[in-house]
């Protein structure tokens, strides 16, 4: 059986050695994951699933436990002695309890800390249009997303209204007032919490994730009605991400949205990141800014030529994955290899690598 005091060690150790993420799994010992590798814990016991069923009320709610144990998989936070706040999935994987645990850093970094490109300045100085963080699960979208809030928490007074499944970044009020709802405790879900929100006099909206097609159809109603709206989407590049919007809705809805997307939209951030050559990891960015080409090309159902626009509109403060990765390199922050493993066109790479 897992004790309070043996959960303690786990999560000290965590925060001691960087890990972004914590896997309690049956079979195995805990597992840390740091700078995007697995590594277990050294000289800890392989869990049993007694072992793994004694973690859910250590790190559960009793109502959290009785809808985890209906539903078999559930997502919520957790707050580590005040020192760590984390992201919890648990679920089910042959029968025995299992736990991913992402870690939340306690200080919400800037973009400068972040070493995030400065174009992201410009997205927080914006008063309205929808701005996307794209890219795979782990690789920093919503540490970016956090980082943006929070300047314009720093520097404007705004009304934020987060909505989130769970909350992660827990944001302290400075020039603006931030309100930070959760799916499940202080609403249903993200449709509802939306519509709710235009009622409640915001200037900027976070939603933690477009999920489905009726909340992306209620943020480009937002976008579209004068507010900031910043959301997230699991895709591999900006054209992708304005593909994957479009197509969630039916053949006879999807011109509107075209529509509405050419004149809402504000800019894509599609991120990765990589190992560096010093350790650590740095993010790798494609940034598409919202410009009459590429409005237009929505528009015109030309999504499939954002890749070229978005390659020579460098002047606007876009930049491709290829060059961002290409800089990278000669920068001596990454590997040719590593830069290899993200580029969605490494034949490319290398020759843009030819012309540094």
């Amino acid at each position: 059986m897992i004790s309070q005091e043996y959960l303690e060690k786990i999560f000290s150790e965590s925060l001691t050695r960087g890990a972004s993420d914590v896997h309690f799994s049956v079979g195995r010992p805990p597992i840390l994951r740091i700078d995007g590798e697995l590594e277990e814990i050294e000289r800890e016991k392989v869990l049993t699933p007694e072992d793994a069923s004694s973690l859910c009320p250590l790190l559960m709610k009793k109502e959290q436990q009785e809808i985890f144990y209906i539903k078999k998989d559930m997502d919520f936070a957790y707050d580590f002695q005040g020192k760590i706040r984390m992201r919890i999935n648990a679920f089910y994987q042959r029968g025995f309890v299992s736990f991913a645990i992402r870690i939340i850093p306690p200080q919400i970094r800037t973009i400068e800390e972040l070493h995030l490109p400065s174009i992201l300045h410009t997205f927080t100085s914006m008063q309205q249009g929808l701005i996307l963080v794209c890219g795979p699960a782990g690789h920093g979208k919503s540490t970016t997303l956090a980082a943006m809030v929070d300047e314009i928490n720093h520097k404007r007074k705004e009304h934020i209204i987060t909505i989130e499944d769970p909350i992660e970044y827990i944001f302290q009020q400075d020039k603006s007032i931030i309100n930070q709802r959760e799916l499940g405790f202080d609403t249903k879900d993200y449709p509802t919490a939306l519509r709710a929100a235009l009622r409640q006099d915001p200037d900027v909206l976070l939603i933690g994730d477009m999920r489905d097609r009726e909340t992306m159809s209620a943020a480009l109603t937002a976008a579209e009605t004068g507010h900031l709206v910043f959301s997230t989407l699991h895709t591999n590049s900006a054209s992708q991400t304005i593909d994957r919007i479009i197509d969630s809705f039916p053949p006879d809805q999807q011109d509107q949205i075209r529509i509405q997307l050419a004149s809402s939209f504000a800019g894509v951030i599609s991120q990765r990141l990589l190992q560096r050559i010093m350790g650590g990891r740095i993010p790798a960015c494609e940034i598409m800014v919202a410009s009459p080409a590429i409005s237009n090309l929505i528009r015109e159902k030309r999504t499939f030529e954002i890749d070229v626009v978005i390659s020579t509109s460098r002047e606007k403060g876009m930049i491709s994955l290829n060059h961002y990765l290409a800089e990278l390199i000669n920068q001596r922050e990454i590997t040719f290899e590593e830069a290899s493993k993200y580029s969605l066109n490494p034949r490319e790479l290398k020759l843009i690598l030819k012309r540094f």
